[in-house]
């Protein structure tokens, strides 16, 4: 549901009541993953998606009955022959579906508001909702990543908002355990015992984790960036464009961008923040800018690496960047030249190259066509799928 949290965050200030129904599951070709939302409010509105389409009306109807008589609903949908063009999947996949609705009197909706709320300014938030447990426990959440002022302090874990009504124990285990998912910015199930420890009745609990969106940053203010920007926004990264020549970087060559900065590209890497998402694509391809941002890029816990050049360049900087110290080891992880081959001439098909490498480095892709491919054309396959039918009362 943190998927359209700003949607969700202004019902909520509004005062409306609603239903959302969530992702819990996917196996197979399902369209869309764990988390993805649709919400019905009372007047019959609906935002979001949660199958591009298959199944979207059924579970509208379920949010509808979720208002109505404020259960909890688990639903699974899948193909076959007799249901495909009606509420199945014609892609053939399963989705596990959780529907909670979230009105005035529900005991989770501070703990919704508050994640929704985190969610919509673009912080960090994780939201824990039973799936599948006791009655009691149904229809409640726990939320870590809140402010500190707004959180109910625990010296014993994380700061959390909201709980499982009175099992202090299974709120302490659950916000460690939303904690790490939120960490790793990972969306799926858990299974734990109901009393929070790792026995005893199972409980499952959907996490879902809303983060800022991950940075890609841009070096080099040439027309090919001006494209490559677009695209990382579409992708939806938040985009900075540098390079140290101020008649380059300007707004007016980058409407798009989230930031620009005039300043030597390897002193700004130096000082900005990066983690485990964050992509670097050099376009600068000129030796005194490239090799000490490559020397210093290839060192960082980043996501993805990339350098513009034609064969000859490449071939070039490897060695100066060995002459300064960069090891084979560090130069593997090297992007050059950047993208696919996709035969590219545009800065737009360009672009599109430089993307299609990124995604397919973060998710596992080969980059082949897939005609002919034996290869999945989903490679995301964590989420477990978990049991489905109607819950309220001990499994």
């Amino acid at each position: 549901m943190l998927d359209i949290a700003e949607e969700l965050n202004r019902w909520v200030e509004q005062g409306r009541d609603f239903a959302v129904a969530t992702v819990v599951a996917v196996g197979g070709s399902a369209p869309r993953q764990p988390g993805a939302a649709l919400a019905v409010d009372a007047d019959g509105t609906a935002i979001g998606s949660v199958s591009g389409g298959c199944v979207e009306g059924a579970v509208y109807e379920l949010c509808r009955q979720a208002l109505e008589d404020g259960e909890t609903v688990l639903e699974r949908f899948g193909y076959s022959d007799e249901d495909a063009f009606a509420v199945g999947l014609t892609c053939g996949g399963v989705i596990d579906i959780l529907v909670t609705p979230v009105r005035a009197a529900d005991p989770a909706r501070p703990a919704v508001a508050t994640a929704l709320a985190a969610a919509a300014r673009g912080e960090a938030a994780a939201v824990a909702r039973v799936v599948r447990g006791p009655a009691e426990l149904m229809g409640r959440a726990l939320v870590v990543g809140a402010d500190e002022g707004e959180a109910e302090a625990d010296p014993d874990s994380a700061a959390h908002v909201g709980g499982f009504g009175g099992h202090p124990e299974l709120d302490r285990t659950v916000a460690a355990e939303a904690r790490a998912f939120l960490d790793a910015g990972r969306t799926g199930t858990l299974e734990i015992g109901e009393q929070g420890s790792r026995c005893g009745a199972p409980l499952t609990l959907l996490i879902e984790s809303s983060v800022p969106p991950p940075r890609m940053i841009v070096f080099g203010a040439i027309d090919f960036a001006s494209a490559l920007v677009r695209i990382g926004k579409f992708l939806g990264y938040r985009v900075t464009v540098c390079d140290a020549r101020e008649v380059f970087a300007t707004r007016t060559r980058f409407p798009e961008a989230d930031e620009i900065v005039v300043e030597w590209p390897h002193r700004y890497l130096e000082r900005t923040a990066v983690d485990a998402r964050t992509v670097l694509c050099v376009l600068t391809h000129d030796a005194k800018f490239d090799v000490p941002l490559l020397k210093l890029a290839l060192r960082l816990p980043v996501a993805y690496v990339g350098a513009m050049g034609s064969r000859r360049t490449h071939l070039d900087r490897n060695r100066r960047l060995r002459e300064v110290g960069v090891t084979d080891l560090e130069l593997a992880r090297l992007r050059s030249p950047i993208g696919l081959d996709l035969g590219a001439r545009t800065p737009e098909e360009t672009a599109l190259s430089i993307a299609a490498e990124i995604v397919a480095n973060r998710r596992g892709g080969s980059g082949v066509t897939l005609t002919g491919a034996h290869t999945p054309i989903h490679h995301d396959t964590t989420s477990a799928t978990a049991p489905a039918g109607r819950i309220g009362s001990v499994a």
